[in-house]
């Protein structure tokens, strides 16, 4: 089955709430839709007689080495659509050697989803998400909590100053978890009782000192996630960070920016090689894989691909978003005569309607 085919049986199997607040966006969802659109304005110009039977598509990330080229990206509460949740994630992105970024808004503590990717593998690499918290004894707390749950870097989103606004979850009424859900990681936190939550916040007041507090506090490598503005790229790595993730939440943010490959371009000439840039945003093919590496990112995420196979098929349906997206790429990359992912040059990328 495609991906866009587990996507038509997820959206029949869920809750139609519970599906509105995976698939929504922002607004009218117009950048939702142009992140998807974004990548069939791009063709890719082929070498030939430079290929090899066997291709190395492994790429080296802060705390994930000899990692596939597809990460799975942060998204939030995966047990509404499957009981298995991020364990089930978990061991689907560690058994096909994928980075998986849990997230703070995790329905599954960061520990148990730790202990899940181990059970498929014995040396998972799993990120954690991280939104800066005005109190800071909050981010340090939940820092530790990642470091002590085996975690090999922290991410954080830099894009989410107040909260997206948006439409399908307001007209569901969808603003809080039913019953017997929580984001896990927000328990037992500084300032909270016994087994109480901590909201999440989303503050216009974080700011670059803030950022710097994190990295200081952490021997993980820090990568910052939500990133479109070249200069904002620039002062990620002035500030300390590890790498650099080209990002517009999934379209759930603000309506009115680019689709995020449109910015790769400059965000790469902006860090100019100093870290690994990454990207997601509208992948859906092993060929948008391709394009976004050939442009200069080092890996690509997806979210809500993954979210439409653990809901079809738990741990199984995961998976197989995750192996059809890796065979897709190696298949690509085969076509365009490369051996590894180096061999995807920017010069090999042409934009439609455009000369060349």
């Amino acid at each position: 089955m495609t991906i866009r085919g587990l996507h038509d049986s997820a959206r029949k199997l869920m809750d139609p709430v519970f599906y509105d607040y995976v698939a929504g966006g922002a607004g009218e969802e117009r950048v939702l839709a142009d992140n998807e659109r974004a990548f069939g304005r791009y063709t890719l110009l082929p070498r030939v007689l430079s290929g090899s039977e066997a291709r190395d598509t492994a790429v080296d990330l802060p705390g994930a080495r000899h990692a596939a080229p597809v990460i799975v990206a942060p998204t939030a509460f995966h047990r509404l659509v499957h009981p298995g949740g991020e364990r089930a994630t978990a061991r689907a992105a560690a058994a096909e050697g994928v980075v998986l970024v849990t997230g703070t808004a995790a329905t599954t503590a960061v520990l148990d989803v730790v202990t899940a990717a181990r059970e498929a593998a014995p040396d998972p690499a799993v990120w954690f998400q991280l939104y800066l918290h005005p109190r800071r004894e909050v981010t340090t707390a939940l820092v530790r909590r990642a470091e002590d749950a085996g975690c090999t870097a922290l991410v954080v989103t830099v894009d989410s100053p107040v909260f997206g606004r948006r439409t399908r979850d307001l007209r569901n009424g969808f603003t809080d978890l039913p019953p017997g859900y929580a984001a896990e990681n927000m328990r037992d936190l500084p300032g909270a009782g016994p087994g109480a939550l901590t909201a999440i916040p989303m503050s216009p007041a974080v700011r670059w000192p803030d950022f710097d507090e994190a990295v200081r506090g952490t021997s993980l490598p820090v990568l910052v996630k939500g990133v479109l503005h070249p200069a904002d790229a620039r002062l990620a790595v002035e500030h300390g960070a590890a790498g650099v993730i080209v990002s517009n939440h999934g379209g759930r943010q603000c309506d009115a920016v680019p689709a995020a490959v449109h910015c790769l371009p400059a965000v790469i000439d902006a860090v100019a090689g100093r870290v690994p840039v990454l990207l997601d945003g509208g992948v859906r093919r092993g060929s948008d894989v391709a394009v976004a590496l050939a442009l200069g990112a080092s890996a690509v995420g997806v979210g809500r691909p993954v979210v439409w196979g653990l809901a079809v098929d738990g741990e199984a349906g995961a998976r197989r978003v995750l192996a059809t997206l890796r065979d897709e790429y190696d298949h690509t990359l085969a076509l365009c005569g490369g051996r590894r992912n180096a061999d995807l040059t920017a010069d090999m990328v042409v934009r439609n309607g455009e000369a060349w």
